[in-house]
């Protein structure tokens, strides 16, 4: 993935945005809305793999529209739960978003824990292009363990390189990169060093860092909120509409188990229990993406939500404006 120019470097009177990450439930949504108690004008650009699908706010944890009104939130319900929707869609909204906001010159924090879009937008990562027959075919001839790992051998042959990077069962990269290299014509690993590269960035990055057993608490927690604010209901609204929902909106974590309870295939018990769990580990998952960065600088993020926006925004106004790096990783 090569990397372009991002359209905030060097903005004439804009500060450096911030851009803040932690898993899922570490409070992100409430530290912004405590931060625009300490910045103003203050507008939030959503990195979020799910918040883009509307009739999904329940699961998802979508800002309401009064936390919307206090902090304006971009790239919210953007589509219809039927639809695909791609990074590089995300990426080209995004750009747009920036765009807007900054024709009110507000200070700008991009908030979310899907770690490709967060990197998509940092980075301005130029992306392959998507080659979606290709894709359909890859996918049929990886229905078994061993066919990924065919597959990957396959990959080795036509780009070592990235068959290097991936491994041999992560059967989602696998058939993307010989997606890419098959569509393509060229290999996947030329379109750059992939997302382990961490050059400098106009933004300033702060992760939330908690306890695992603190964050599988809170995710605990905030599911069963989920559950009390009728996301059964949300479910089976989606189930009941004309259109299927797409192969991502369906992997969603806990409309996929409570999809499996309404057809029948779980109890509602299970259905919540697998729910959680799944959740706890996809939390492990983004705290691993997020810490292989060495430009983030770490808060706590156990405290409340105001100190926490206060430890984020000296981050923020400590690093110099324009020019070099990211946040150093302290």
């Amino acid at each position: 993935m090569n990397r372009g120019p991002s359209r905030w470097d060097g903005a004439e009177g804009v500060g450096r945005p911030l851009a803040l990450v932690g898993p899922t439930a570490s409070g992100k949504t409430s530290v912004t809305l405590a931060l625009a108690d300490l910045v103003q004008p203050l507008e939030a650009v959503a990195a979020d793999s799910m918040t883009v699908y509307r009739h999904m706010n329940v699961g998802t944890a979508t800002p309401s529209l009064a936390e919307r009104a206090l902090v304006p939130h971009h790239l919210i319900d953007l589509v219809d739960a039927d639809e695909e929707f791609s990074v590089a869609r995300f990426q080209r909204a995004a750009n747009e978003a920036f765009d807007d906001i900054a024709t009110r010159s507000a200070h700008v924090v991009v908030v979310g824990g899907t770690g490709l879009y967060h990197q998509a937008l940092i980075d301005h990562l130029s992306l392959p292009g998507r080659y979606p027959d290709v894709a359909l075919q890859l996918e049929a001839d990886a229905a078994g363990e061993s066919d990924v790992k065919a597959l990957h051998a396959r990959l080795a042959g036509l780009d070592p390189t990235a068959a290097a990077r991936i491994q041999p069962t992560n059967r989602r990269r696998v058939i993307r990169a010989l997606e890419v290299t098959l569509g393509s014509g060229r290999p996947f690993s030329s379109f750059g060093p992939g997302l382990e590269a961490y050059p400098p960035s106009p933004f300033v990055l702060v992760g939330l860092r908690l306890g695992r057993d603190v964050t599988a608490r809170r995710v605990e927690k905030r599911f069963m909120a989920m559950m009390d604010a009728g996301l059964l209901d949300e479910v089976r609204a989606l189930l009941d509409r004309p259109q299927p929902m797409s192969r991502t909106a369906a992997q969603a974590l806990g409309y996929r188990e409570l999809a499996e309870h309404l057809r029948g295939e779980r109890t509602l018990d299970n259905a919540v229990s697998t729910a959680i769990v799944r959740t706890r580990q996809f939390a492990v998952r983004q705290e691993r993406w997020f810490r292989r960065d060495p430009r983030l600088t770490w808060v706590d993020g156990e405290a409340d939500a105001a100190t926490v926006a206060s430890a984020a925004h000296r981050v923020w106004t400590d690093a110099k404006k324009w020019g070099g790096p990211g946040a150093s990783g302290r």
